[in-house]
């Protein structure tokens, strides 16, 4: 099919830069092991020291204008991109980032974003401002220091865990219940799938394993080194029913930054560009309630596909790789199904079958994902989208990868209000 948008291609990522945190002794080991290894360049000690998440976001910011072959006084617009004030931190906390604490001459300065879909929300942003002709070029970024708040003593000695959201957004009910992190409301989907459709602990396992097996692959990746069968899976603690630990994202420090600019411009850069093909954006919230919302089952793909897929003038079988936001295994089974690798209630016997990991073929989050490499809302995914067009990603790197999508959900409305939005973005070779 022919792209139906002027804007399919038209703009694109010409420069990247991460920062991204390890537990210091892993750090030091894999610099030992790897010595001189490219994906370590991104690499710093957790927790972070003397450090916040607006710093490594100035560092992503600086090595993303870098990469693009820029200096500061090119990039006259900026967008910081957040998980919106759910969060309870990420609006105010970054109010004064990256644009003042590298001097960029930026015409504008924006934050927004919600739910996962972080980068894409930005990307959105950013190319309003470059169509309006108000920029050349956009610096993009986003950051979080969640294993560091984690690791803090005040919080470990209330026996916190993981993520940690340090207010409440007046109205959110579900704390009054019991809801104390994002793994208890996104437990519903996995036992409402079950439920429906049979699918079976261990086929949430087989997505665990597989992305785990990519991110085996990425010295960056949180889990790098340690792979993982599906007896450790079954064997693993149950969190809240059905999940179990493998079956959550991994808590991370990090910043990834890009630059977006026209084609025409990007083209002049050192980096082979990385072409906006396509923009999707979809809502569960709309005309329903979510005590009866069909969205336990499936999420809000269709829209969003069919806007992203349809500017780009693809269907899913052009996808050469899949960059899927899984916070958890049954988001990453709902979207084999959601976007047509299968149909509904066969996405677990699919992740089962071994389509999704390394040798299969449909390789599916090739980084390690949210799952096991890091956890920057969709701005994982559309980082190693980036390397794999660039055919940088390594002993990962998808062969002649020319084609991938990235997505994003969440942005609860209410506690549980079970991930309303969801995100693509197509992106591709020139």
């Amino acid at each position: 099919m022919e792209p139906n948008s002027r804007l399919s291609g038209k703009y694109a990522i010409a420069g990247l830069g991460m920062v991204i945190g390890l537990p210091e002794k892993e750090l030091e080991k894999r610099k030992a092991d790897l010595p001189g290894h490219p994906m370590l360049n991104h690499a710093i000690a957790s927790p972070l020291v003397d450090l916040s998440a607006k710093d490594i976001e100035a560092e992503a910011a600086r090595r993303a204008i870098e990469d693009a072959g820029l200096s500061n006084k090119d990039i006259d617009g900026a967008v910081h991109v957040h998980g919106g004030p759910r969060s309870g931190r990420g609006v105010v906390e970054h109010m004064d980032a990256f644009p003042r604490m590298l001097g960029l001459p930026v015409n504008f300065y924006y934050h927004c974003g919600r739910g996962g879909g972080w980068g894409t929300i930005g990307i959105i942003t950013a190319l309003s401002f470059l169509e309006l002709g108000l920029a050349k070029y956009v610096a993009i970024a986003g950051s979080r220091e969640d294993w560091t708040r984690s690791h803090r003593k005040e919080v470990r000695d209330q026996g916190i865990r993981g993520q940690i959201n340090p207010a409440t957004v007046a109205g959110m009910w579900g704390p009054t219940y019991g809801r104390t992190a994002a793994a208890h409301e996104h437990s519903m989907f996995a036992a409402r799938h079950k439920h429906e459709y049979g699918t079976t602990e261990t086929q949430f396992g087989a997505g665990a394993i597989q992305v785990r097996a990519w991110a085996c692959k990425n010295p960056l990746a949180r889990m790098y080194g340690r792979p993982a069968t599906i007896e450790d899976y079954l064997q693993s603690p149950i969190y809240i029913d059905p999940y179990h630990l493998m079956d959550m994202a991994v808590t991370t420090d990090g910043a990834v930054a890009m630059v977006l600019t026209s084609m025409e411009r990007a083209r002049d850069c050192p980096k082979p560009p990385v072409a906006v093909l396509g923009i999707g954006y979809g809502d569960a919230q709309g005309g329903q309630w979510w005590e009866g919302a069909a969205h336990y089952t499936k999420l809000p793909v269709l829209k969003a596909k069919e806007a992203a897929f349809g500017q780009a003038g693809i269907s899913i079988k052009d996808i050469d790789v899949a960059q899927l936001y899984d916070c958890f295994t049954a988001e990453l089974i709902f979207q084999m199904e959601d976007y047509g690798w299968c149909a509904k209630g066969e996405g677990g016997a699919y992740v089962e079958a071994g389509h999704i990991g390394p040798g299969g073929d449909t390789p599916v989050n090739t980084s390690g994902g949210l799952l096991s490499a890091y956890h920057m809302a969709d701005l994982t995914g559309i980082s190693e989208s980036v390397f794999q067009l660039r055919g940088e990603a390594g002993e990962r790197q998808v062969p002649d990868a020319r084609l991938t999508f990235v997505t994003g959900h969440g942005g609860e409305v209410f506690a549980p209000g079970m991930c309303s939005i969801h995100t693509t973005l197509v992106l591709g070779r020139p």
